[in-house]
């Protein structure tokens, strides 16, 4: 029963997707987790369940501890530069490429989208792609961060010595002005949403979905775990985001759901 279920609601996602003018995705780090990057929020997973956020991923953390800041993102961007998509990133760049998707929103920083061919993608929270000199503004790309590094484990400008922080939005820090403008210019004009991977529980980007609704479009959740969108979703898929999003890519083409 649970099989035909989700297969009704693939080749029903489907359907809007091939009625759709304008589609959308939204992206958030449950996406991310079959790459083998952990997400933040999941009870008894989430990196937030390990660590502080506000002690190591607030922007007056790192102003006051450039080296402790580093000392928790270092590894973790290390690690972030060796993952690869996996299918659901590719199933929407698919989508991109077939002309039944206008974009990606994203709120990972992991680069993971563009990896799997996405060609528009708008990285709301910023991205590990460059890091910036915040004296002197020298942009860096991730590859060269490494050699930045002194004595006390704090990234410095190769030029004028100051702190250098990546360009990602932390906490206590606004969303870049130009994304989050894109971002709902597509949210508004979008006569379909897909939610994907996403809580929809931090804002300004949450809202993004409610923009959608307000001018007549639908919204689709896919991710594990209750949304505050839920009983908004003309479809609601609630399994594994790469066997959701395949599905629906089979049934786009008109080909047999599994």
């Amino acid at each position: 029963m649970a099989g035909q279920v989700a297969t009704a609601q693939a080749e029903r996602l489907a359907e809007l997707i091939r009625e759709s003018s304008s589609t959308v995705a939204l992206t958030g780090a449950g996406i991310s987790v079959p790459s083998g990057i952990p997400d933040f929020r999941s009870p008894g997973e989430g990196l937030w369940e390990k660590v502080d956020p506000m002690e190591v991923a607030h922007i007056d953390a790192f102003r006051r501890d450039p080296a402790k800041f580093w000392s928790f993102y270092r590894p973790r961007f290390a690690m972030l530069g060796d993952k690869e998509p996996n299918d659901a990133h590719r199933a929407l760049a698919e989508l991109e490429r077939r002309g039944l998707l206008e974009a990606v929103i994203t709120q990972n920083i992991d680069q993971l989208h563009r990896k799997a061919g996405s060609e528009r993608v708008i990285e709301v929270h910023g991205s590990i792609r460059t890091s910036s000199c915040q004296w002197c503004g020298a942009q860096f790309a991730q590859e060269d961060v490494e050699g930045l590094f002194d004595a006390g484990g704090a990234a410095r400008c190769s030029s004028c010595s100051g702190p250098v922080k990546p360009d990602v939005v932390l906490f206590g820090e606004l969303l870049p002005s130009d994304a989050m403008a894109e971002a709902e210019t597509l949210a508004a004009e979008a006569d379909l949403m897909l939610c994907v991977g996403s809580s929809l529980e931090v804002y300004p980007v949450a809202g993004l979905p409610s923009v959608t609704l307000g001018r007549g479009g639908r919204i689709a959740v896919i991710t594990k775990g209750p949304t505050p969108f839920d009983d908004d979703a003309a479809v609601r898929m609630d399994g594994d985001v790469v066997g959701d999003l395949d599905a629906v890519l089979a049934a786009v083409h008109g080909e047999v759901v599994p």
